[in-house]
C-alpha cells in the first residue's frame, strides 16, 4: 500500500440506512438473516464434526411479557476472537465460508452484511459465542453508531452463537412473539434445521415437511399443498427441475384464468430458505397457466437476498422448467383428452399465445383449440378439414357487422378474440388451406339485388331512405338476406369507426388532448383518404316485411321515423356505442312515432264520436 494511502470511513447509520431504504424491502428480513447464518454456522460445524449426523438446532426467543430482550441461538460451529474482529466488525466481508474456506453451495449466505440488518429493529446488537476448535467464549457488542467491543467471557457457555437485540420502541412488534412465529415459519419453515421458538408455556417447532421436494409424493399430498399454495384445488401437478443448477419442485395448474397481464407469483427458496414469493423470472413468459414452488441450489441471490440475478445460470433453468411445462402438455392431448378438456376450458386463451410462439408444441395442441364461427363454435381440426378456404374477420365490430349475411357454406371466424385472428393466419403453414380475411363493404357484393320487377320500387326506397339519413355520412341500399328477421344491417370500412372514434375523443377529452387527437386525426385521413369518402351503408333486407311496407309507405313523417330507429337499431346489432347524436336521433324518433298513434288515436275516437251523434251525415 502505498505511504499516502488511508482506508474509507464507513459511515455505519449511512450504512443501515442504506439497507433499510434501498436493499432490503423490510425490516422483517432482520430475521431471516439471523436463521441464515445460524443454518451456515451449523453446516460449517458438520464439516468439523466427527459425528455429521448429530442434529443441531437454532432456537429463537422473542419478546413477551416475561422477556425484554429478543435472542436467537445456533448449535453452530461458533467463532473464536479473531474471527469474531474478522467477521463481525469488517463492512464488506463476504461471509464466514469464505474466511473458513467451505464450499459455497451448503451456504446460504453471500454477501456478508446480514448481521447489519438487525440494526433496522435495534440499536445494539450483543452476541456470546464459542467456537467448537476449543477456544474460550467470546462477547462482541456493536452499536449504529459505528462502534463495537470484544472481550473474552469466563463463563462456560454452550458451543454455538447467540445474537441479543433490545428492539427500538418503534421495532418492537417486529421482535414479538406472534411476530417472529409468522415470519420464521414464512422463511425457514422448510429448513432441514429444526427451527424452534420458545412460548412462555411451550417450545414450537415450525420446520414442516417440504411435499414439494418429495422424490414420490402421494397425489393428494401434492394436491393438499397445493390447494394451500393457490388457494384453490389445481387441476394438476407437474413436476419440474433443472439438474444444471440444482433446482427441482412443482408447477401447479392454475383452475381459473389470471387476470390479463398478472404477474406471475412463484414461490423460490435457496438452499430450503424462502428467497422470493413473486418470482416472475423463474419460468417463461408463456407459461402465465401455472404457478411454481421451488428450491435451488445454484442459482445467485441478488444482494436483498430477495430476488434472482437475471444470469446465465437463471437463463437454463428457465428453459429446463418451460420444458418440463410443454413436456406435460403435448402428454396431456395424447393420453388424456378428458383432463384436456378441463384445461382448455380454463386456459385455452393462454394456449392460443403458446402455440404462436412455439411451433413445435403447436404440431400437437393447435387442433385441439377452438374459434368463434357464424356456425358455432368450432375446433380447427374440424375447421381445417371441412374447407379449405377459411374467411375471418380481424375485429370483434368486423364480424359483428357481417355475421347476419355469412353463407352457410362457408363459416365466418370472429377474429376479435386475442390472438384468434394471429392463429387463423398461422394455419395455411399448418394445413393445406387458404384463409381470407373478409372485406365488411365487399360482403354486400355477394347479397342478391331484389327482382327486376320490383326495381323502380327499390331505388325510390334506397333514394328516400338516404336522404332520411342525410348527415350520418351513411348511404342505403337494399339487399336480399337469408335471415328474414334482419331488417337491416351497418356495414362500414374500419378505417371510417377509426376516425369516428378519434372524433368522438376530441369531444370527450380537455383541450389539450382534444388538439391532439385532431391532428392525429388530420393526419391518418391524409395519409387514407378524406373523410368525406368514408364508405358507410345501411343495407336494407328486402326479404323483411317491414322493409317491404317501408317501401309503399306515403307518410313521410312515419317513414323519416322509421328509417331512423332502424338505423340506431343497426348500430346496436353491430356493437357499435351509440353516441350523443344517436341517442337523440332514437328519442326524437320514437317521440314522433309515439305521438303519431296518439294523435292518430285521438282523431279515430273523435270520428265514432261525431258518427254516433250524427248517424245518417255519416251516411
Amino acid at each position: 500500500m502505498p505511504a499516502n494511502s488511508r482506508p474509507f470511513q464507513v459511515d455505519l447509520r449511512g450504512v443501515v440506512d442504506l439497507l433499510s431504504r434501498h436493499i432490503y424491502s423490510s425490516p422483517r428480513v432482520y430475521l431471516r438473516e439471523l436463521l441464515q447464518n445460524g443454518v451456515d454456522a451449523i453446516t460449517a460445524r458438520r464439516e468439523y464434526a466427527d459425528d455429521p449426523t448429530t442434529v443441531w438446532a437454532i432456537r429463537i426467543f422473542p419478546i413477551n411479557e416475561q422477556r425484554d430482550e429478543f435472542s436467537i441461538y445456533d448449535e453452530g460451529i461458533g467463532l473464536t476472537e479473531a474471527e469474531v474482529g474478522e467477521l463481525l466488525a469488517t463492512v464488506g466481508r463476504t461471509s464466514k465460508r469464505d474466511f473458513l474456506d467451505l464450499p459455497r453451495r451448503d451456504y446460504l449466505g453471500q454477501f456478508g452484511i446480514g448481521l447489519l440488518s438487525c440494526f433496522m429493529v435495534a440499536d445494539t446488537i450483543r452476541i456470546t459465542t464459542r467456537s467448537a476448535k476449543d477456544s474460550p467464549a467470546v462477547e462482541w457488542i456493536g452499536d449504529c453508531d459505528g462502534t463495537f467491543q470484544v472481550r473474552e467471557l469466563t463463563d462456560d457457555i454452550p458451543i454455538g452463537t447467540s445474537v441479543f437485540l433490545a428492539p427500538r420502541f418503534d421495532a418492537k412488534e417486529l421482535l414479538s412473539q406472534s411476530a417472529v412465529v409468522r415470519l420464521a415459519t414464512d422463511f425457514g419453515q422448510f429448513l432441514p434445521v429444526p427451527i424452534l421458538v420458545d412460548l412462555p408455556h411451550d417450545v414450537q417447532q415450525i420446520n414442516t415437511d417440504p411435499v414439494f421436494l418429495h422424490t414420490d409424493p402421494t397425489p393428494e399430498d401434492l394436491l393438499g399443498f397445493g390447494t394451500e399454495f393457490l388457494g384453490a384445488r389445481p387441476l394438476d401437478v407437474i413436476d419440474i427441475s433443472a439438474a444444471g443448477t440444482g433446482t427441482r419442485g412443482k408447477a401447479f395448474v392454475l383452475p381459473f384464468s389470471p387476470p390479463p397481464n398478472a404477474r406471475q407469483a412463484n414461490r423460490v427458496y435457496l438452499g430450503r430458505m424462502l428467497l422470493s414469493e413473486n418470482a416472475d423470472a423463474i419460468l417463461p413468459d408463456w407459461a402465465f397457466f401455472v404457478r411454481a414452488v421451488i428450491d435451488s441450489t445454484d442459482l445467485s441471490p441478488t444482494a436483498s437476498r430477495e430476488g434472482i440475478v437475471e444470469d446465465f445460470r437463471l437463463e437454463h433453468t428457465r428453459e429446463e422448467l418451460g420444458a418440463a411445462i410443454r413436456r406435460w402438455l403435448v402428454e396431456l392431448t395424447v393420453s388424456d383428452p378428458r383432463r384436456l378438456g378441463q384445461f382448455l376450458a380454463v386456459h385455452e386463451t393462454a394456449l392460443k399465445q403458446l402455440v404462436l410462439h412455439d411451433e413445435e408444441l403447436a404440431e400437437f395442441v393447435l387442433r385441439f383449440l377452438s374459434v368463434e364461427t357464424s356456425q358455432g363454435r368450432m375446433s380447427i381440426e374440424r375447421l381445417t378439414s371441412e374447407h379449405k378456404t377459411i374467411h375471418y374477420t380481424n375485429t370483434d365490430a368486423e364480424y359483428a357487422q357481417v355475421v347476419a349475411i355469412a353463407r352457410e357454406d362457408m363459416p365466418l371466424v370472429n377474429g376479435g378474440y386475442v390472438y384468434d385472428a394471429d392463429l387463423i393466419r398461422l394455419l395455411p403453414g399448418k394445413y393445406d388451406v387458404s384463409v381470407e380475411r373478409v372485406n365488411t363493404l365487399a360482403m354486400l357484393d355477394h347479397l342478391d339485388p331484389p327482382p327486376l320487377d320490383d326495381r323502380s320500387t327499390v331505388v325510390a326506397l334506397e333514394e328516400r331512405a338516404t336522404t332520411a339519413l342525410e348527415g350520418r355520412e351513411c348511404q342505403v341500399v337494399v339487399r336480399i338476406m337469408d335471415q328474414p328477421e334482419t331488417p337491416a344491417l351497418y356495414v362500414a370500412d374500419p378505417e371510417l369507426f377509426r376516425h369516428l372514434d378519434r372524433i368522438k375523443g376530441t369531444k370527450t377529452t380537455g383541450r389539450l388532448w382534444s388538439k391532439v387527437l385532431s391532428q392525429i386525426d388530420e393526419q391518418m385521413t391524409a395519409a387514407s383518404r378524406t373523410a368525406g369518402d368514408y364508405s358507410a351503408r345501411l343495407c336494407l333486407n328486402w326479404g323483411n316485411p317491414l322493409v317491404r311496407l317501408l317501401a309503399h309507405l306515403d307518410d313521410q313523417e312515419v317513414f323519416l321515423s322509421c328509417m331512423q330507429v332502424l338505423y340506431v337499431q343497426s348500430q346496436l346489432a353491430g356493437h357499435r356505442p351509440l353516441n350523443f347524436q344517436d341517442r337523440k336521433l332514437l328519442y326524437s324518433a320514437l317521440t314522433d312515432l309515439i305521438t303519431l298513434r296518439v294523435d292518430l288515436s285521438a282523431a279515430i275516437e273523435n270520428h265514432d264520436v261525431w258518427t254516433s251523434l250524427h248517424p245518417k251525415e255519416s251516411q
